[in-house]
């Protein structure tokens, strides 16, 4: 149980809030110009409210089997708001739930709406890895720009990856709540393991000045996974029963560069890892400039700290790789447990491809399995007194 750590670590976040990258936008949602106000209550009335309205609430609206929500074509400064609750009924296939393009937009959701995936149609403790097919990501967001938010949002029950982020700038996602805590328990398909599976929060690829804050997941996978990206900020969440804070896996992908990332004042439980960078194993790229810092992590089972560079989807190699190089990488303020089954530390770097590391008042403990690290840091940092060669 947190107890008195948890009321240490609120203070500690509020006391040392950092300022997320500035905004572009002299002010945040300029108003739209006046059009028609649609009240949609229907699935097949959102095209045409789409084409014709900047102001639209969705209420109450089921959504068919194999059917997106297409907010692709959004008029710059549209406003969606989500009433009542939003469900999709079964339908064996991969598509988007929904998907969100614009410039100056706003999504949001009324006081007590709801977004139900339906999860447990699809779950089968496979995820996206095979088994049924399945809805890979629940929402889409791809070339969004200019003064665009998501905000106050509930989004219960997502059969896999929830926000997809790509290709979108100056974008602000904050007060979402992500809710997969029925997927722990095993299903009568899903052999013993927790039914949802590689229920990743927050994907952001090939995105600049997008912030994530504010923010609540319980899920089965990634937290926040940034792999690729510049000027991504990521504060004040909360996850749980995640595989925590990640940069990556970064390589073998259209593109390969992370920079000027920071995860920030945020509380990680119940996890595989709590803050990691990974790059997959015989690929190039770059990863410089990360923050991690005022990090809680609690019942950490893998590793509390991970860099490691022999990553793959099956499984790692053991055998570091030095084509994605990772420099300037500072964690500062990081304290918490492992299991008895977990390491603290873990530093798996390839010959000559990482530099610059600062470590500062890092602390986990209670990890079972030793820490190793294969690249010794700056700062007060000892890896466990476990810095190996």
């Amino acid at each position: 149980m947190l107890g008195n750590n948890l009321s240490t670590l609120l203070a500690l976040v509020s006391a040392t809030q950092v300022a997320a990258v500035p905004s572009n936008c002299p002010r945040r949602h300029p108003p739209p110009p006046f059009n028609p106000i649609c009240h949609v209550t229907q699935y097949t009335q959102i095209p045409a409210a789409v084409a014709a309205c900047t102001h639209i609430t969705l209420d109450n609206i089921r959504v068919p089997g194999n059917r997106t929500i297409d907010l692709s074509k959004l008029q710059r400064g549209a406003k969606v708001t989500f009433a009542g609750t939003t469900f999709w009924e079964y339908a064996a296939a991969n598509y988007p739930f929904i998907v969100v393009s614009g410039t100056d937009i706003e999504i949001t959701a009324a006081p007590f709406a709801v977004l139900n995936g339906n999860g447990p149609a699809w779950w089968d403790g496979l995820g996206s890895n095979g088994g049924r097919i399945k809805p890979n990501h629940f929402i889409e967001v791809k070339n969004v720009t200019g003064c665009s938010a998501i905000h106050d949002i509930y989004i219960k029950n997502y059969p896999v990856h929830c926000f997809s982020i790509t290709n979108s700038v100056d974008l602000d996602v904050y007060r979402i709540r992500l809710d997969n805590a029925e997927g722990y328990a095993p299903n009568n398909v899903s052999n013993g393991l927790a039914a949802a599976h590689n229920s990743d929060g927050f994907g952001v690829a090939s995105s600049k000045q997008v912030r994530i804050r504010d923010s609540v997941v319980v899920n089965q996978d990634d937290c926040v996974a940034v792999t690729s990206g510049d000027g991504v900020v990521v504060d004040n969440m909360w996850c749980n029963g995640s595989h925590g804070l990640s940069i990556g896996s970064v390589g073998g992908k259209s593109n390969n560069i992370v920079n000027n990332i920071s995860f920030t004042n945020s509380i990680v439980l119940n996890a595989e890892n709590g803050a990691r960078i990974k790059s997959n194993s015989n690929t190039t790229g770059s990863i410089s400039n990360i923050l991690f810092k005022n990090i809680f992590l609690e019942n950490i089972s893998i590793y509390g700290i991970d860099i490691q560079q022999d990553y793959l989807n099956g499984g790692p190699t053991g055998k570091p790789t030095n084509g994605v190089k990772i420099q300037n990488i500072t964690m500062q303020n990081i304290w918490g447990t492992a299991t008895r089954e977990g390491r603290n530390y873990y530093i798996l770097c390839g010959e000559g491809s990482c530099s610059d590391f600062t470590f500062n008042n890092v602390h986990v403990t209670g990890g079972g399995k030793p820490s190793s690290c294969n690249f010794r840091t700056k700062g007060d940092f000892d890896c466990d007194g476990k810095f190996v060669s």
